[in-house]
């Protein structure tokens, strides 16, 4: 049977109606979709798709049943090794990662692996499933620091081997970035909190509105009766450019613009947590983030929303289908710029409309490429004299977080790096006894999945720590 080279298209919403709604602006594949995709896949013996995967799903295995038709199988398998499947199928850079080493991928276009994986997810969570029951329990105790992907990862691997969990998370969600963070046309929250719910009934513990290095220290975690603690408390501090007007009304960082319409429901009519809405709107960045700041923006209600990064298309770091969608949607790209000032009223008092704040535009300079810098990318250099000016009413900075110093501040003897990232070894022990770290809280700002394979490298770690005594 001839191979089709192409995979099957996602099916979306329609992009002039999707940039005025939160709704999930992907469809998910049919069963008839997905048993075709499914046939493109060559089962290599060598698997090297799996060892693109952070958490090593057993993706030919998976997809030889869904091959059969046998999704319910196909979902266990997934399950052996991923702790969020339907977040993973949703989020996932597959294209440099799983689906970038597919053998079909040198000659065609790769198998959707992601897609495959979303429809496998979404098929057993329309089941009604029985609740897993938690297994007997070993005696020993470990708490998380954190909701995201890796605590969420590492609580559910050591869950599974029969440990006491508790998980803390500083927020009143759990989830992390996954519901802060990423915008619900993107990861419908009702997934993560259903994945949330698994956890719970392996009997996993979440203290929400706890806030580790403030309302509880690891040391005191210990003195509680935990035998190891996990820190996966992510890059929550946002940077800045450091450029004049940053400071003005209306001059937000994408993390706190997409907290406060994610978790703090902004987006409604008479919000507790407002945020300025309407107008045009420049988001600087060129990353998932960036993509994710502008088309809220766009849902919001601005009336046009640019995305200023100042490298070229070909350097842009956010998700090929992400751009691709921003674009879709109206979109505007200024490429080879960078903000040098945000503009606006000296004094905010003075602004002329209070729905707009005090910001009036930005000032950028044309930038071209040069040698390759630490990265590997093309540095960006100024071009002197190509100064111009963009008239905008909001400004939103998606250029990168850190890590939360308090943590670290709090904690005596655990070691951190120059960009305040906790340093870990290969088995993701810091340098404190019986503390392990991972996720964006070790890396800074990466991958949801590369986050989920250092919570499950550490449960691993924890394990053959505490099994031993």
């Amino acid at each position: 049977m001839a191979i089709d080279p192409k995979k099957h298209e996602m099916p979306a919403q329609d992009p002039l109606v999707r940039a005025h709604n939160f709704n999930e602006v992907a469809l998910g594949y049919s069963e008839e979709t997905a048993l075709a995709e499914a046939m493109r896949c060559l089962n290599c013996k060598n698997q090297p798709c799996v060892s693109g995967c952070p958490v090593n799903v057993h993706i030919p295995e998976f997809i030889a049943k869904v091959k059969e038709g046998d999704f319910e199988a196909a979902y266990q398998i997934i399950s052996e090794t991923s702790t969020l499947p339907a977040v993973c199928g949703r989020v996932c850079p597959q294209e440099t990662q799983c689906e970038e080493k597919c053998t079909l991928g040198i000659k065609f276009e790769p198998v959707g692996i992601g897609r495959l994986e979303r429809f496998v997810a979404d098929w057993h969570n329309r089941q009604e499933s029985v609740k897993a029951n938690p297994p007997e329990p070993n005696g020993h105790k470990v708490a998380i620091v954190g909701s995201g992907p890796s605590g969420l990862t590492c609580a559910g691997d050591l869950a599974r081997k029969g440990y006491k969990v508790t998980v803390y998370e500083a927020l009143h969600t759990a989830g992390g970035v996954l519901v802060y963070g990423i915008p619900e046309f993107r990861l419908p929250k009702a997934i993560v909190a259903r994945e949330v719910e698994g956890l719970k009934d392996l009997g996993v513990d979440i203290e929400t509105n706890v806030i580790i290095g403030k309302t509880l220290t690891v040391d005191e975690l210990f003195e509680m009766g935990y035998e190891a603690v996990f820190i996966g408390s992510g890059a929550g501090l946002p940077s800045f450019m450091r450029i004049p007007g940053e400071s003005l009304r209306g001059v937000y960082s994408a993390n706190e613009y997409l907290t406060r319409s994610n978790l703090m429901k902004a987006f409604r009519d008479d919000p507790t947590t407002p945020i300025m809405k309407g107008g045009k709107v420049a988001v600087v960045g060129g990353g998932n983030v960036a993509m994710d700041a502008a088309r809220t923006a766009l849902r919001l209600g601005a009336e046009k929303v640019y995305i200023v990064y100042r490298r070229s298309m070909d350097e842009l770091p956010a998700r090929k289908e992400e751009v691709e969608h921003a674009q879709e949607e109206g979109i505007e790209f200024h490429l080879l710029c960078n903000p040098v000032e945000v503009l606006g009223y000296e004094n905010p008092d003075d602004a002329r409309d209070p729905r707009n704040g005090s910001v009036t535009g930005i000032r950028a300079i044309r930038m071209e490429l040069g040698e390759p810098d630490a990265s590997g990318r093309r540095r960006p250099v100024p071009i002197e004299g190509s100064e111009f000016e963009l008239a905008v009413d909001t400004v939103i900075i998606a250029i990168g977080t850190s890590p939360n110093p308090l943590i670290k501040d709090t904690t005596e003897g655990l070691e951190v790096n120059r960009r305040g990232g906790i340093v870990v070894d290969e088995a993701g022990l810091t340098s404190r006894e019986a503390v392990f770290a991972g996720g964006d809280a070790v890396t800074g700002a990466a991958t949801v999945i590369s986050a989920m394979g250092a919570g499950k490298l550490a449960a691993a770690s924890i394990d053959k720590l505490l099994s031993a005594k």
